[in-house]
């Protein structure tokens, strides 16, 4: 059994973003994610990020799954060389879709749209409506300002302290492998103990 999630969500930016280091760690994840046998799900763009995770997941063989709103689907170009391609009807149903599809998530940077996506499937764990691991990929210190502001969110009395737990700060690609195996095994526990 392998002891890494069979699908992982990638939330990451329709642009490429300043900073090279940025597309050379989404290139490396979905590579990554090829190589370890595990499907991408992901925001079905073919621009910024998003194109050069789901390109690279499939120069090295992995499976792809897109997700993406009708009205979106023209101005981010949906990706018609993925596996598969779910266009649907709204942003609602777009996040939903990626995470049933999903056993695990990982944010790299991105914008607006991206910490939308973030926070929502983190405030989901939070409220025990899933117990998939989160990645929120740090890379180039691009989420530090926010990890700022939730620790003093925290010193504020508005967030738990334990509720930052939920999910795992990674500094580098090989840091998100790392947070994710053994993921796999650890949800089965889970779910075999409730």
């Amino acid at each position: 059994m392998s002891r890494y999630p069979r699908a992982v969500c990638v939330y990451c930016g329709s642009r490429a973003g300043e900073n090279a280091g940025w597309s050379e760690a989404a290139t490396a994840l979905g590579a990554g994610l090829a190589g370890r046998g595990i499907d991408l799900v992901y925001g079905g763009g073919n621009v910024g990020l998003m194109r050069a995770t789901a390109d690279a997941a499939m120069t090295a063989g992995g499976r792809v799954i897109g997700v993406i709103p009708h009205d979106l689907e023209k101005r981010e170009h949906g990706h018609r060389s993925v596996t598969e391609l779910h266009v649907v009807e709204s942003m609602h149903e777009r996040k939903l879709l990626m995470a049933k599809l999903s056993d695990a998530f990982v944010s790299l940077p991105g914008g607006l749209g991206t910490l939308d996506e973030t926070f929502e499937i983190l405030t989901w764990r939070q409220l025990r409506f899933h117990d998939k691991p989160i990645v929120l990929a740090d890379i180039a210190g691009y989420w530090q300002p926010l990890l700022d502001l939730l620790d003093a969110q925290v010193a504020a009395g508005f967030v738990d302290p334990a509720h930052l737990s939920l999910m795992t700060v990674a500094r580098s690609v090989d840091d998100i492998f790392a947070a994710l195996e053994g993921s796999a095994d650890a949800s089965a526990a889970g779910a075999a103990g409730n």
